[in-house]
């Protein structure tokens, strides 16, 4: 644990503060509807961090149009900052990505990205909260 990463009450309190649809999504592993949440038509120049516990997750560099209607991203800006495992819900099997400091639930991953790590991060904004550069 770094001098970065927030408390537990620093969470618990971050907690209290989410909107009603943060909350579903990141805690309850919601989905908001396609095309409808703040980052996924976004192209500002930043950081996108976990809206929980502020961890950085995401480079803007790396995101892309992959015309899903969520933040599609083709790499994490490390490989620490997330954890994945299978979720069989929905009768689906897909990849589900969480935050690895938190455990805030983000998205999916497919492999079904652009070069160079041929992997889609699809993450839902309402997950995400954005640091310009």
């Amino acid at each position: 644990m770094t001098n970065d990463t927030p408390s537990k009450a620093e969470i618990e309190e971050r907690l209290k503060r989410l909107s009603p649809l943060q909350y579903e999504v990141t805690q309850e592993a919601g989905t908001e509807r396609a095309f409808t949440g703040t980052y996924w038509n976004h192209h500002a120049d930043g950081t996108y961090r976990c809206v929980v516990c502020a961890t950085p997750l995401f480079d803007s560099a790396t995101k892309f149009e992959s015309g899903s209607g969520w933040p599609s991203f083709y790499d994490v800006m490390a490989n620490d900052r997330v954890v994945t495992h299978e979720d069989g819900s929905l009768f689906m099997r897909r990849i589900e990505v969480r935050c690895a400091t938190c455990n805030a639930h983000l998205g999916h991953l497919f492999p079904d990205g652009p070069r160079p790590t041929g992997m889609r991060y699809c993450i839902n904004s309402a997950a995400l909260e954005f640091s310009e550069r």
